[in-house]
């Protein structure tokens, strides 16, 4: 009775909303899948494509484009309770809404506005003719405003901003949104190659699903765009992918991009901090929560205020202000759908030159022969002088920066002497052959830019650097490697006594530290070295904490980890003769498949408890998205962890899921005539 309720007001609020944008005509606008349910998008202008995009994804997703956009606008906790709450107050907290209503009109170009119309509309479409679907009524109809409020929480968040209010308030009131795990990035032109084409791997790891998991899509308009790529939840363009001319990827990276501001506040006179020789008033503001207390839903209100440096929050030992460059822009997804339609470098470097995008590592190629790699981000330019990894003085103006960096300033390589880059979350002075990288010595420490090699870096670089040229066979092989270096580079504890213990010395666990110091360190699933290593690495992670500064293993804590290891195996699985395939799964619906892979391989997988002493993927190697620029156009190969769609009933739920575990791919093509003929489902979206 409820639900019918629900849709019965859903359908009044659309019937009384009048549009203000233009209209589109769905009958103008076709999505056609393909044999894995790909949805490709095909209409005369990007407005028309964003509606189909919308359509399709809510077809295949609709529950996590609604959770995207609740968060972004603070109603979350009316669809998952009191969880939703930080996400509630954050976005709150940011000013989004303010944000996104004072540059609407002035920052976002009349051609965009276009686009996120287009989209709401398609996602407005779905919701008003699947009501049974519609989570809250009250979000719809969305607006394009809503869905840049989106993108400011998730970029607040991507940039530290929720870090930094959990160190402030002691990890209470920050987003518990699913993080990257890490992401590799290499390309290669003709300098390298033996065919003179040039390769791009675009390689993410992110969670397997949720809000910023992948959803690939093909977008194609009579408006010069034409690409196939990957995006998240709510996203209208793509955000990483291939059109005709060009290509790229992203990495995450962690310049310091965000800082911590202590205020001194007025002896007497309560909100007022000093700046300087003079004092300025904190403006009051209240969070709007809705908190289940008994299952009875009760609007409470949390404080926060609003200070020059930016919004502030007050804890036992005083108030502090964060502030992020995300904080003051949103033409983020704007910029985005402009690299989209770059057709060259120049072009490309231009969208970039936006500064709207506050970080991510960047690395591309084109047909001309381009590769090219930056560490791109929103960095202030700020005082020298201060301690800017921690928390920085707020009674003085110097410290109140206003500036970011230029484009150009920002470690970057464009067609190394070496033919190749590379990037896999570490240093950018570290991104290609040693004559070609940055020069760490011409960029302030203040950017705080990293400095480290990691596992997947270290052995990405010497795969590379085994071959004077290679071809695209080599180039697949080096994607989908999955062997550790020798000896380990993790970046965050240190296990190599483990390879020095004389396993003689030990009756009892002799066999397994014997079967881990011979074990090739390749994270084969049929392989029981890695399956005990795997387990021992599980265990050893959650000791790692318990150890001071650079958290060297000793050899009294290496031999306990190794008791537990021999302790689990024999309970869970009733022998110490586990591969990595027994130990951890890749799993969807009633389909569960032993795979490969580790933390920090290559082929990066990431495992939470499952049962039975097992592990579940969670995140790791998700979208893959193989380039090669060949004289003919682009060759394009994908692959995603399970399937386009999230429907437990669709056929394509976890239909990839043989190819992924098999180091396989399926051809795309960005070629319409092909894509038609080739088409298992055409159909407009109403």
């Amino acid at each position: 009775m409820k639900k019918k309720l629900i849709s019965g007001l859903l359908l009044l609020i659309f019937g009384l909303w009048l549009p203000a944008q233009e209209s589109i005509d769905p009958n103008q606008i076709d999505i056609v899948r393909d044999a894995y349910g790909i949805p490709h998008i095909f209409a005369a202008t990007d407005a028309q494509v964003a509606y189909g995009l919308a359509y399709a994804h809510a077809e295949d997703d609709f529950k996590t484009i609604q959770l995207a956009y609740l968060a972004g606008n603070a109603m979350l906790s009316n669809a998952i309770g009191n969880k939703g709450l930080p996400a509630d107050f954050v976005s709150q907290f940011i000013g989004a809404e303010e944000i996104v209503n004072q540059q609407f009109e002035t920052k976002i170009s009349p051609a965009y506005k276009k686009v996120i119309s287009g989209y709401a509309q398609g996602l407005n479409s779905y919701a008003r003719t699947h009501p049974d679907e519609v989570l809250v009524a009250a979000l719809f109809p969305i607006q394009p405003k809503q869905m840049l409020r989106y993108a400011q929480l998730q970029l607040f968040i991507s940039s530290g901003g929720d870090k930094a209010i959990g160190k402030i308030l002691g990890n209470q009131s920050a987003p518990k949104t699913a993080q990257p795990q890490g992401s590799n990035t290499f390309g290669f032109n003709s300098q390298k190659t033996k065919d003179g084409a040039t390769y791009l791997a675009i390689n993410t790891h992110q969670p397997l699903d949720g809000p910023v998991s992948w959803y690939e899509a093909h977008l194609c308009s009579e408006e010069g765009t034409n690409i196939l790529g990957a995006l998240f939840a709510g996203s209208p363009n793509i955000l990483i992918g291939a059109n005709e001319y060009l290509a790229w990827a992203h990495t995450v990276n962690n310049p310091d991009k965000t800082d911590i501001y202590k205020l001194e506040m007025h002896p007497q006179n309560k909100l007022q901090y000093r700046v300087d020789a003079s004092y300025e008033t904190l403006i009051p503001k209240k969070a709007k929560l809705r908190v289940k207390i008994l299952g009875i839903p009760i609007t409470i209100k949390r404080k926060y205020y609003e200070s020059i440096f930016g919004p502030t929050l007050k804890n036992k030992s005083g108030y502090y202000a964060v502030r992020t460059p995300s904080l003051f822009e949103i033409r983020a997804l704007e910029q985005w759908w402009k690299m989209n339609k770059a057709k060259n470098f120049t072009e490309f470097y231009k969208a970039l030159r936006m500064k709207a995008i506050p970080g991510y590592n960047i690395g591309y190629a084109d047909r001309n022969d381009t590769i090219f790699y930056i560490s791109n981000g929103l960095i202030p330019k700020r005082a020298k002088g201060y301690d800017w990894q921690n928390t920085v003085p707020g009674n003085t103006r110097e410290t109140l920066w206003t500036e970011t960096y230029d484009i150009t300033e920002l470690p970057q390589v464009i067609q190394p002497q070496s033919g190749y880059f590379y990037n896999a979350n570490h240093s950018p002075f570290l991104s290609s052959a040693q004559g070609d990288n940055p020069d760490i010595s011409k960029f302030s420490k203040d950017m705080g830019f990293e400095e480290f090699d990691n596992n997947r870096s270290y052995r990405l670089k010497r795969l590379i650097d085994q071959y004077d040229s290679l071809d695209y066979a080599d180039f697949k092989t080096i994607k989908y490697d999955r062997q550790f270096p020798k000896p380990f580079q993790f970046t965050f504890m240190n296990i190599e006594k483990l390879f020095t213990l004389e396993a003689d010395r030990y009756p009892e666990l002799s066999p397994l530290i014997h079967r881990i110091q011979t074990w090739d360190r390749v994270t084969n699933a049929e392989s029981l070295g890695a399956g005990s290593f795997a387990i021992f690495y599980y265990l050893a992670i959650k000791r790692a904490k318990t150890l001071p500064g650079e958290r060297i293993f000793p050899a009294t804590v290496l031999l306990e980890i190794l008791r537990e290891t021999q302790t689990y195996m024999k309970k869970h699985f009733g022998t110490s003769d586990v591969t990595l395939g027994d130990f951890q799964k890749l799993v969807r619906g009633d389909k569960e498949i032993g795979i490969w892979g580790m933390p920090d391989v290559l082929t990066a997988m990431y495992g939470n408890r499952y049962k039975k002493g097992k592990i579940q993927i969670v995140a790791g190697e998700s979208y893959i998205e193989l380039v090669k620029f060949t004289a003919n156009g682009p060759e394009i190969e994908s692959v995603i962890s399970y399937g386009s769609s999230d429907h437990p009933d669709s056929p394509h739920y976890n239909d990839q899921m043989e190819l992924y575990a098999q180091f396989k791919t399926k051809k795309m093509t960005l070629d319409k005539a092909t894509v038609y003929e080739n088409a298992k489902e055409i159909y407009h979206p109403n």
